[in-house]
């Protein structure tokens, strides 16, 4: 690599990711500073192509950062008016009243929002202050300074050989050096991964906690439709095989968000996420409101669960980690684009301060000890022991002790657990086949339910078959010779979008990966129980292509 010759641009801030955080802190350092030169590289083929989440928005961020959003067109149209909560049986439901909830699970002053079009929104005003905006330029190395500092981003490469070599054609990219680098890549991010591991950032702290998250746009009848309406689900059809449960959101426009999340520290391999999805939507309850409707998108992404205990180190030398590159997901209330906005405005603040001390590429602290004492330390602190009380005890005393958790925290500040922790990750949560019984899960029907190829479709995913797969596995070997015998190979189905497969070729199974259907979830780079898959950006602007997700 050291006889490429790349052309070097400098900046006083770099920022790798077009999200909530990465746009807010480029927002944030043009607001304290217009002379500031910023620059925001986008992986996706536009902003907010690659933005997926459950889309009910705190508006606590952006009200601090653009206070007037209102006045300046920020698409939050929907205001929620209806909170709703089931626990499901496979033929019924219960409602669970809101009046015993604690006050921070009331969604009143919230709005049910594409985030791909807030992102697009931000985008403009970032752009309106001077940010420069590179969307299609895939961040696909870290360059180090001298003294074992993050010095900047190697962006823009293109051409490279099947291999990943170079070749005659390849297009070596561009080095971008700043003061400062922001890291904003959402959850499981390549170049955050890197950094935490380089740094040991992980040190001290518990491992970090995943979902994966599955979610379908669909149009319903008119009659059906009640704007402003948020249920979130819990129960059927998962049981006791995994954690998680379901969200369906009333937009604009007839439209419905219908999403589905299961915690990745399952023990039965034999689990099939995406199915579970397709199996809920056959609920009753779900059924009939989507009875006349279609689906007219899909999208899958990984969901940082660990919270405040998991929390990495968030500095380095020259680097910041954001966002969802930390994991500052509430998980029962099922937010984090608030924590992301807040995250990447205190690390604006920060680096500003050491801009104008005359300061560069050292360790920002005032930013991690904001981040770990401010508004968002407090809103993860809270809900810290509601995950791993669902992990260790199940749903129903997951409910009850950490309702009654939650409202200690709230009325006084104190836990009687004091912080759980989380233990295995959850690669090592998955346990060997033989001690599992397979599940037969029922054939979509085409109407409610699909397979994921076709599902796949409707995430408009796209990736140059001639480049090199962006899933790295550390042993070819290894996934017919250790995962399928000792794990079923469970690749096969904890991936929703039938990228991985087992083929039989001569006569013997074939692991094939089929990259081109990646929908960027990394859900492989976190279950894979033998950790040997390495999820790494593509090039240029390849991946999901999301309209309004």
């Amino acid at each position: 690599m050291a006889e490429i010759e790349r052309e070097a641009m400098e900046y006083d801030v770099v920022i790798v990711g077009a999200g909530p955080a990465g746009l807010s802190a480029a927002i944030r350092l043009k607001q304290l500073n217009a002379d500031l030169d910023v620059v925001v590289l986008e992986k996706g083929s536009e902003v907010g192509a690659h933005i997926l989440s459950g889309a009910v928005l705190d508006p606590v961020g952006l009200n601090k950062l653009i206070p007037d959003w209102k006045e300046k067109g920020a698409p939050l149209n929907v205001p929620v008016k209806e909170d709703n909560f089931y626990m499901l049986g496979e033929a019924g439901e219960i409602r669970i009243p809101n009046a015993p909830m604690p006050p921070l699970m009331n969604n009143h002053g919230n709005y049910i929002v594409s985030m791909g079009n807030v992102c697009r929104w931000m985008a403009e005003q970032a752009e309106e202050l001077g940010v420069e905006i590179f969307p299609g330029m895939a961040c696909s190395e870290l360059v180090y300074g001298e003294n074992g500092e993050v010095k900047g981003v190697v962006a823009g490469v293109f051409g490279l050989e099947a291999d990943g070599s170079y070749g005659e054609n390849t297009e070596p990219g561009m080095e971008l050096h700043g003061k400062y680098v922001f890291l904003s890549e959402g959850v499981r991010g390549s170049l955050a991964k890197e950094v935490i591991a380089k740094y040991d950032l992980q040190k001290g702290k518990e491992p970090q906690k995943f979902g994966v998250g599955m979610k379908e746009i669909w149009e319903i009848d008119p009659a059906k439709h009640n704007e402003g309406e948020v249920t979130h689900t819990m129960g059927w059809p998962l049981g006791s095989n995994a954690g998680g449960g379901s969200f369906v959101y009333h937009l604009d426009n007839n439209q419905v968000y219908v999403g589905f999340v299961v915690h990745l520290n399952y023990k039965n391999p034999h689990l099939f996420p995406y199915m579970e999805f397709q199996r809920f939507k056959h609920h009753p309850k779900i059924a009939e409101l989507l009875k006349g409707g279609k689906r007219v998108a899909y999208g899958a992404r990984a969901i940082s669960e660990g919270g405040y205990q998991s929390m990495p180190k968030m500095v380095a030398p020259g680097v910041a980690l954001l966002g969802c590159s930390v994991g500052m997901v509430n998980v029962p209330r099922i937010k984090g684009n608030h924590n992301a906005m807040l995250s990447g405005m205190a690390a604006a603040e920060a680096a500003y301060a050491a801009i104008q001390d005359g300061r560069a590429s050292d360790e920002l602290n005032d930013y991690e000890t904001e981040v770990r004492n401010g508004a968002i330390g407090k809103d993860l602190k809270k809900v810290r022991n509601v995950k791993p009380m669902w992990s260790k005890w199940g749903l129903t005393a997951s409910l009850a002790l950490g309702g009654f958790d939650m409202w200690c925290q709230t009325l006084t500040g104190f836990s009687l657990f004091g912080t759980l922790k989380h233990g295995k990750n959850d690669a090592e949560a998955t346990e060997s086949a033989d001690k599992h019984k397979p599940i037969d899960y029922p054939k979509p029907d085409g109407t409610l339910s699909f397979d994921r190829l076709t599902n796949v479709s409707f995430a408009a995913t796209n990736h140059e078959e001639s480049q090199p797969c962006h899933l790295r596995l550390a042993d070819p070997n290894l996934p017919i010779a250790t995962n399928l015998p000792k794990f079923d190979e469970p690749a096969q189905r904890y991936c929703p979008a039938g990228v991985y497969e087992v083929v039989e070729k001569d006569g013997k199974p074939e692991f094939v990966v089929n990259f081109q259907n990646c929908v960027h979830c990394k859900t492989c780079d976190i279950k894979d129980p033998s950790q040997n898959i390495t999820w790494v950006t593509p090039q240029g602007g390849d991946g999901p292509n999301y309209p309004n997700m």
